[in-house]
C-alpha cells in the first residue's frame, strides 16, 4: 500500500478477466482489486488512477465472500503463477463462466446466461508442463521459480512445494534444485536460463534450457535425478535445442505444442468430436491444427479430414501419427481457400483469436458449420460479431484446463444463417 493513498471500503461484485475483483468507488467508478473474491466487503488502497476507472489493493477483508478460502500454497500471493486459489473450486468455475458470459454479451453481442463449464478432474498436481526461471545473483545465490504477481520483472524463489506440477514434475524440480550444484554450475552458463520441466509418457520427465551457453554438466544432473530421460538446451540466440542427454528414444524433446492438464483436455476434444459428429462423407478442416487432434479424431469416424498448421515440426508429427489426415503446411490464411468447401471447420487459433483476413475467408467459404475453441474469452466474442453476417452462435461450453488461474478454454459452435 502506497503511503497516503486514498482509501475506501466497496463491496465486490464478480471478478474480471485475469481474475481481479470488479468493485464500484464511492464516484461510480469501476475499480479492479487483486486477490479479491465475489460478495466480499472489503477496505482498499486506490493505486493507480486511469481516469474512467482504478486500480486498488486489499487493506482489509472486512468480511469474506461465500466463496472465499485460505490459500493452501505458501506462495501465494507472491507469485504469479496462480490468480484465484483464494476461491474454493466451485466458485472459481462459477467465477470462469460469468467472465465468458460477459464477454459474450459484451463484445459478441450474444446475450447468454453462464455456459456450463467442465471443472479439471484434478485441482492440484495437474500441469504435465512447468517452465521456471533460473537467475544467478551477485554473491553466488541463485533465485528460481515463477514470476512475481505484483513486481514485474521479480523472480519468487519456489521449491517443490508449488501445487501446480504433477507429482513427479514436483519431484524433478526438487531434486534439480538440489543437484544443480554451487552457482548452478551444473547448468549452462549465464545470468538467466529458463527451465522447462515436462512429464513423458509413461513415465520420466525431460528437461528444456533455454538461455545461457554451454553445456554444463547434464550427466552430473541425470545421475542425481533418476526421473530424467533427456536434455535439452538452446543456447540464447540459436534458431534451435541441441540433446545434451539421452537417447533418440527417450522422447519428442522440446517441439510442438500440447496442453499441460491431459485429462482436462481429453474432455475438451471430446466434446468437439461430439459436436463436430464426423463421419462418411463429411468433410471436416482443422485450422490452427498442431499435430491434428481433432483431424485425427474426425478421420478415424470416417471423414475426410484436412489439417492445416504453420508449424513444421508439428506437421511431421502429425502425418507420422495419421497418414490419412490431408496435413497441409502453412498459415491459415493462405491454406484454408484450397481446403474449402468444407461441411465444418474447427478453429483453434491463438489467443490473439483470427486474424481479419481468416474471418473474412470464413465469411466467404460457404462452411456449413464453424466450432470455435478459445483460450480467451474477449477475442471469441469479438470474432463471433465478426461472422455475425454469415454465421449465428448455437451453443457453448466451457472447460478449466488451468485451475487456480482466470484462464478458461471455451468451445462454441457456429451455424451459417444463409
Amino acid at each position: 500500500m502506497t503511503a497516503g493513498a486514498p482509501t475506501e471500503t466497496v463491496r465486490v461484485e464478480g471478478l474480471a478477466a485475469g481474475g481481479r475483483g470488479v468493485a464500484r468507488l464511492d464516484d461510480g467508478r469501476v475499480c479492479f482489486v487483486p486477490l479479491a473474491a465475489p460478495a466480499d466487503l472489503l477496505d482498499i488502497a486506490i493505486g493507480r488512477d486511469h481516469g474512467r476507472w482504478a486500480e486498488a489493493s486489499i487493506v482489509r477483508i472486512q468480511e469474506g465472500g461465500a466463496g472465499r478460502r485460505d490459500a493452501p500454497c505458501p506462495y501465494y500471493g507472491r507469485c504469479g503463477g496462480c490468480s484465484i486459489q483464494h476461491l474454493e473450486y466451485g466458485a472459481q468455475l462459477d467465477a470462469k463462466a460469468g467472465i465468458v458470459a460477459d464477454a459474450l454479451a459484451r463484445i459478441g453481442g450474444w446475450d447468454v446466461p453462464p455456459p456450463p463449464i467442465e471443472g479439471s478432474p484434478r485441482e492440484w498436481r495437474y500441469r504435465n508442463r512447468m517452465t521456471f526461471t533460473l537467475r544467478r545473483l551477485p554473491g553466488g545465490k541463485i533465485v528460481a521459480g515463477l514470476y512475481a504477481r505484483a513486481r514485474r520483472g521479480r523472480v519468487v524463489d519456489i521449491d517443490a512445494r508449488c501445487l501446480l506440477p504433477e507429482e513427479p514434475l514436483a519431484a524433478a524440480w526438487g531434486a534439480l534444485r538440489r543437484a544443480w550444484g554451487p552457482h548452478a554450475g551444473h547448468l549452462p552458463a549465464g545470468r538467466e536460463l529458463r527451465l522447462t520441466l515436462r512429464a513423458l509418457r509413461p513415465e520420466g520427465v525431460s528437461l528444456s534450457i533455454e538461455g545461457g551457453r554451454g553445456s554444463g554438466d547434464p550427466e552430473a544432473l541425470a545421475a542425481a535425478i533418476p526421473e530424467l530421460r533427456e536434455v535439452w538446451h538452446r543456447p540464447r540466440g540459436a534458431d534451435g535445442a541441441r540433446r545434451l542427454y539421452g537417447g533418440e528414444a527417450a522422447g519428442d524433446g522440446p517441439h510442438g505444442f500440447t496442453q499441460v492438464n491431459v485429462e482436462a483436455d481429453a474432455a475438451l476434444a471430446a466434446h468437439v468430436q461430439d459436436v463436430v459428429a464426423p463421419g462418411p462423407g463429411l468433410r471436416v478442416v482443422d485450422a490452427y491444427a498442431g499435430a491434428g487432434a481433432h483431424a485425427r479424431a474426425a478421420a478415424a469416424m470416417g471423414a475426410h479430414a484436412v489439417a492445416i498448421e504453420r508449424d513444421a515440426a508439428a506437421v511431421a508429427r502429425g502425418r507420422r501419427l495419421a497418414p490419412d489426415v490431408d496435413f497441409r503446411e502453412g498459415d491459415v490464411e493462405l491454406r484454408l481457400p484450397g481446403a474449402l468447401p468444407a461441411d465444418v471447420v474447427v478453429l483453434n487459433p491463438p489467443r490473439a483469436g483470427l486474424s481479419a483476413d481468416a474471418a473474412a475467408l470464413l465469411l466467404e467459404g460457404g462452411v456449413g458449420r464453424l466450432v470455435y475453441v478459445s483460450c480467451d474469452p474477449a477475442t471469441l466474442a469479438r470474432d463471433i460479431a465478426r461472422l455475425a453476417a454469415a454465421y449465428a452462435p448455437h451453443s457453448a461450453r466451457c472447460f478449466d484446463l488451468f485451475p487456480q488461474t482466470a484462464h478458461v478454454e471455451t468451445v462454441v459452435e457456429l451455424c451459417a444463417t444463409t
